[in-house]
C-alpha cells in the first residue's frame, strides 16, 4: 500500500510511480491519498509506503505537516509490517524523516527504506531500493 498526502501534486507523482514501479514488477499495490484511507484498507498490507511532503524552513525544521501528522495517529500499530517512508522537498529534507519516524507506531527495524525526490520522479537508485523488497 502506498499512502500520500500532498500539497501541489508532487508528493502525490512520487508515490504513483513507487506504486507503478512496485506493480510493474508483481507486487499488487494499493494507491490512496490520506484523505480516502479508511481502517479497512490495511487489512491483509504486507508493506506500505507512507509519503509526506517537507514543510518547514528552507533548510531547517523540516517536518511533516499537521494533517500527515494527525493521519498518522490514526493509523493502527504497524510492528511487524515492512514500511517505507517518502517524501519530496525543494531544497533539502533536513530532519523531516525523524520527523515522520517518531508518529509512527512500529519497532524501528521495520522502517526499511527513506527516498526522497525533489521533483517527484522515481530515480535509477530508487528502483535499486525498490528492488530489494521483491527480493
Amino acid at each position: 500500500m502506498v499512502i500520500y498526502h500532498s500539497k501541489t501534486g508532487i508528493t502525490r507523482t512520487f508515490g504513483k510511480e513507487i506504486s507503478d514501479f512496485l506493480n510493474q514488477n508483481k507486487l499488487e499495490t494499493t494507491f490512496i491519498s490520506i484523505n480516502d484511507y479508511r481502517d479497512d484498507d490495511m487489512k491483509d498490507v504486507d508493506h506500505i509506503f507512507l509519503g509526506c511532503w517537507t514543510s518547514g524552513l528552507m533548510i531547517l525544521l523540516q517536518h511533516p505537516e499537521k494533517v500527515w501528522v494527525e493521519f498518522s495517529k490514526r493509523l493502527p500499530d504497524l510492528k511487524g509490517k515492512k514500511i517505507g517512508l517518502f517524501t519530496t522537498y525543494k531544497i533539502a529534507t533536513g530532519s523531516m524523516f525523524r520527523g515522520m519516524r517518531k508518529h509512527i507506531r512500529c519497532d524501528p527495524g521495520d522502517i526499511m527504506m527513506e527516498l526522497k525526490s525533489r521533483d517527484g520522479h522515481l530515480r535509477e537508485a530508487h528502483r535499486g531500493e525498490l528492488n530489494k523488497l521483491l527480493i
